[in-house]
């Protein structure tokens, strides 16, 4: 309850600086400090130093750090939000499953669609413990969320003994002059599919 004043107090407060009116009501004022960050969002405030914010980052980086001490994977996780709820929580599995794709952001995009049954984060956020690599970036892009925090840099992460730098001198290199050579094949051939799918008049557009 405490908490939830405090939240409610520094809400009014910062009403009162945007000249906001926050009704006096307990109720709906718990009911605004459940959703501060949007309404941070609202006042034109920096959401990093919101309350709940703070708290999902929190979560993120508690379950980095148990990650770690598991021996399960690597030091990194991440969890989903929308609205004020978290939906989907990720922690790094890679060595566990084998899977040199289960990074905290992949496990936990996965498993936030899946509960909402969507390709689509409509409104969500993602905190995640760490800046995302080039793979889980482009699966945020892809899944569109509304925004994500990260703690860690990039350049943290590369003294911690990840750095996927390299990956992005990849990306700008000629095919054949990659550490793992790209050889393009019948691509006289290989348009077929894509005229296929412009065609198509019932797709599903992602």
């Amino acid at each position: 309850m405490a908490l939830a004043d405090a939240r409610i107090g520094h809400l009014a407060r910062l009403a009162r600086w945007r000249d906001i009116l926050i009704p006096a009501d307990v109720t709906r004022c718990a009911t605004i400090a459940a959703a501060d960050c949007n309404l941070a969002r609202e006042l034109m405030l920096d959401p990093t130093t919101n309350s709940l914010c703070d708290t999902f980052m929190a979560r993120a980086l508690a379950l980095s750090l148990q990650n770690v001490r598991s021996g399960r994977g690597g030091p990194f996780a991440a969890v989903i939000v929308k609205g004020s709820e978290i939906i989907a929580e990720g922690m790094n599995c890679v060595t566990a499953t084998n899977d040199p794709t289960a990074h905290a952001e992949m496990v936990a995009i996965r498993e936030a669609c899946r509960k909402l049954q969507s390709f689509e984060l409509v409104e969500c956020e993602i905190y995640t413990s760490c800046e995302p690599c080039p793979m889980c970036m482009g699966a945020i892009y892809w899944a569109r969320p509304a925004r994500v925090y990260f703690a860690n840099s990039a350049a943290d992460a590369a003294r911690a003994g990840f750095d996927d730098a390299f990956i992005y001198r990849e990306l700008s290199a000629p095919h054949a002059e990659r550490k793992i050579p790209m050889i393009q094949l019948r691509h006289d051939e290989a348009p077929a599919a894509f005229r296929a799918w412009r065609e198509k008049s019932d797709k599903i557009r992602y």
